[in-house]
């Protein structure tokens, strides 16, 4: 039965997925950066792409961490 939580938390620099179980306690987490681009003065873009890519890779990394699998995930 599926125990953990993950939490996917998009900022402005990174990307980062935080397992945590059912008691609230923090299990694994995994963190990329993504480059941001400034097409313009006071302007901040960034590639959707790799936004994706990098949430996807960073879920991937907090699950080996704590050496689970999707399974395991009850929610998001």
């Amino acid at each position: 039965m599926a125990q953990y939580i993950i939490a996917i938390d998009q900022g402005t620099t990174s990307s980062r997925a935080i397992i945590f179980d059912k008691a609230g306690s923090i299990v694994s987490t995994g963190q990329l950066e993504h480059a941001q681009i400034f097409p313009r003065a006071g302007w901040v873009e960034h590639d959707p792409m790799e936004i994706w890519n990098n949430t996807r890779e960073v879920i991937g990394q907090a699950l080996s961490k704590a050496n689970l699998t999707r399974h395991d995930i009850a929610a998001v």
